[in-house]
């Protein structure tokens, strides 16, 4: 398999030989690095490292270096499509699992199931934004801070609810300061 990798594909482009002589390297160094596996780890390990070292050589390769037999460049277009790219997806998340626990392979197919992905980005995007966060839990840290001082020199008891109450109003006030930059930078844009 090295061997055929050492090969370039067209003798007119020197750049997939260079990188194709560097993956053929890479690929001899991790099949030394291995031996000392046992058999069948070390045939996984031989496998990942091909895979590896093929998957370098695709991405070093620069579609625009290629050229024609008459000396001008190519025009292929080697950008994945949208199905490529969910396949590729699928196959190095399954790579991943593989290699998990089953309580681990069970919680990466929860998280990365396409509608929990989804509503997370969504959450992440709009609720918690981070100077939100950071504006109600540093007005939540003061708050409480005066209230529980206050509380302890005059002798009244606290609910509890003031850290909960204190972050909210600090939250709606970075979202409310988001909100505003946001409007203020587009119209000095514009």
């Amino acid at each position: 398999m090295a061997e055929q990798l050492a090969q370039p594909k067209s003798p007119e482009s020197k750049g997939n030989k260079e990188v194709v002589e560097a993956a053929g390297e890479r690929l001899k160094s991790l099949e030394n690095s291995v031996e000392s596996f046992d058999e069948s780890s070390q045939e996984h390990a031989i496998e990942h490292a091909r895979r590896q070292v093929e998957a370098e050589a695709s991405f070093a390769k620069d579609p625009t270096s290629e050229t024609k037999s008459g000396g001008e460049p190519t025009a292929t277009s080697s950008a994945p499509t949208k199905r490529q790219k969910e396949q590729e997806y699928e196959k190095t998340m399954s790579e991943v699992r593989s290699q998990l626990s089953k309580p681990s392979r069970a919680f990466s197919k929860l998280i990365h199931n396409p509608t929990v992905e989804k509503v997370s980005d969504t959450t992440a995007s709009t609720i918690a934004r981070p100077n939100a966060v950071l504006a109600g839990s540093i007005t939540a840290f003061l708050a409480v801070l005066g209230l529980y001082i206050a509380a302890y020199y005059f002798g009244f008891r606290l609910s509890g609810f003031e850290l909960i109450g204190t972050f909210a109003l600090g939250w709606l006030v970075g979202i409310l300061i988001d909100v505003l930059r946001v409007l203020f930078l587009r119209r000095r844009a514009l």
